[in-house]
């Protein structure tokens, strides 16, 4: 049974579950938070708060996601839990021969090569018009301030952006990355902590959205500044790319875990690896959190599950496995008899045939949403578009370029994504939402959190708490500084190559927002970022 007792916490970062009523909003930044929380006050419902704080994320926290990026959500509503894949696609002149011809072998990080079309304004307006109450200028208001009066920045996105700077300052010295400095280091130097940055061009273009509702972005003004900026440039997107663009609604997948189901957005998201991992390890039993064989078979049952994602993850319409094939309770047994007492090499099994932010919320009419969305290695691809503060993501760059894999580039394919947002239910009803973000250590994330929470039974604020770690390559995994030392020295004589690491935003970043039987939310947020809970 899920725990929601605020005095449980082994791992206590002085935080305790939040607990309210009426309405909460989880996100990793406090000033989006509150923006989400000040549209619930004015009446809007769980979907528009969850833009309201998307949206401000884009201003207050552009280090991790922005204008140009992608997004992901699942959200329940009158007793249903939808799914929104508001991922892009490459461009259609961007082709697998364009690049062999200009010699890669594998997609640039920088540039505009790995730029696809950004899904995340489509995404704002198509669950405003779906589920919002608000109209969407209302919803984007407070963002839209933040933007032009400024806002300080607050500690963790200021060390990120320190650390973007330096590394753009080394790596991007091309003509077409100028805006990004003129946009993001107009003094020539990354704003400080605590020190006011504001974008008047990032306000104009989200009003611009707002009032549109992303028409402007897709076809009008502003896709005229990207087509002409690409051009400019010898990239590949193209006004027509981004008119033809729209999100697509999805069905969410799921498993049984624990008597619960855990939600995920099917591909072309990895929730799949997060699914198939918990798949893998509901066989076993874990009566201790502490010990070296609960963390172990929790390591190997990623390992295997990640094998199979990277090798059979795509756009769904190029995927030459199914879903039900993967997540079959006999395929996790097959692949469960492959745990031993010794660290794998993890390989692909064969089934048989049949650096972003993360937001959560809630309102008083039951409605919640889990929410995600990205730019992907921090601010993206380095590309801002000229005087519109817009960021362009660089999320081609996890297309391959091997004409056989499943995830090979095409013009109109959207790529392997690694931003998933998770919901749980039980018998039919709410549970909530969840997520952690940070590139490929979601799906680990979320079968950490997931575990914490069904099989350790600790309150939402301890399972976000809680020493994590992460699964590298082959039998590489990192744990962070608090991890246990003695189950550190225990995995290493089974074969784990475990290696402390003291970047703590590596581990990601996580929110949950739970609904108990009394309809009372209790939340918990991340003491890795600058996490915050509004509430009412």
């Amino acid at each position: 049974m899920l725990n929601f007792d605020t005095l449980h916490n082994p791992y206590s970062s002085h935080r305790m579950t939040t607990y309210a009523k009426n309405g909460m909003v989880a996100s990793s930044q406090p000033l989006a938070a509150e923006a989400g929380l000040s549209v619930l006050r004015k009446g809007g419902n769980a979907i528009d708060a969850a833009i309201a704080t998307a949206v401000c994320l884009t201003v207050v926290e552009p280090t991790s996601n922005g204008i140009g990026g992608d997004a992901f959500a699942l959200i329940w509503t009158k007793g249903q839990l939808f799914g929104l894949n508001a991922s892009g696609p490459a461009p259609r002149l961007l082709t697998l021969q364009a690049l062999e011809k200009a010699g890669h072998k594998e997609m640039p990080i920088y540039g505009w090569i790995p730029v696809t079309v950004p899904g995340a304004p489509a995404a704002w307006a198509e669950l405003s018009a779906r589920f919002g109450k608000l109209p969407l200028t209302e919803v984007m208001a407070p963002a839209i301030t933040y933007a032009e009066q400024g806002y300080p920045l607050s500690p963790t996105v200021g060390r990120n952006w320190e650390i973007a700077f330096n590394r753009y300052a080394h790596d991007l010295k091309n003509v077409q990355f100028k805006d990004w400095f003129k946009t993001f280091a107009p003094q020539g130097r990354a704003p400080k902590i605590g020190e006011l940055w504001h974008s008047p061009d990032h306000a104009r273009t989200l009003q611009s959205i707002a009032e549109t509702k992303a028409r402007s972005f897709y076809s009008g003004v502003i896709a005229d500044k990207i087509d002409t900026f690409s051009k400019m440039h010898g990239g590949y997107l193209r006004k027509s790319d981004l008119a033809a663009y729209t999100p697509e609604w999805v069905t969410p997948i799921s498993i049984n875990y624990r008597g619960y189901k855990v939600w995920e957005i099917p591909p072309n998201g990895h929730g799949l690896v997060a699914l198939m991992a918990l798949n893998i390890l509901k066989g076993f039993d874990f009566e201790v959190k502490e010990s070296a064989d609960s963390y172990h078979r929790q390591i190997e049952a990623l390992k295997l599950a990640f094998a199979d994602g990277k090798k059979y993850i795509a756009d769904p319409s190029k995927m030459k496995v199914s879903l039900d094939d993967l997540l079959s309770n006999e395929y996790a047994t097959e692949r469960r008899n492959q745990i031993g007492e010794r660290a794998l090499q993890p390989e692909p099994g064969n089934p048989p045939k049949g650096g972003t932010v993360y937001l959560a919320t809630a309102d008083g009419e039951g409605n919640m949403v889990s929410y995600i969305q990205s730019n992907y290695m921090g601010f993206g691809s380095g590309l801002v578009v000229p005087e519109t503060g817009i960021s362009l993501h660089n999320r081609g760059n996890n297309f391959s370029l091997n004409p056989y894999d499943d995830n090979c580039l095409e013009p109109g394919k959207r790529p392997y994504h690694t931003i998933i947002p998770g919901f749980l239910t039980k018998d039919d009803h709410a549970v909530g939402p969840f997520g952690v973000m940070g590139g490929f250590m979601q799906p680990q994330g979320h079968v950490q959190v997931i575990m914490n929470a069904l099989d350790f039974h600790m309150n939402p604020q301890a399972t976000l708490d809680a020493p994590r770690w992460q699964w590298i390559n082959g039998k590489t995994i990192e744990i962070e500084h608090a991890f246990p030392d003695h189950i550190a020295q225990a995995l290493a004589r089974r074969g784990h190559d475990v290696r402390y690491s003291l970047d703590a935003s590596s581990f990601g970043r996580g929110q949950i927002i739970w609904r108990n039987s009394k309809e009372i939310l209790a939340g918990g947020t991340e003491p890795r970022a600058d996490g915050h809970i509004a509430m009412w």
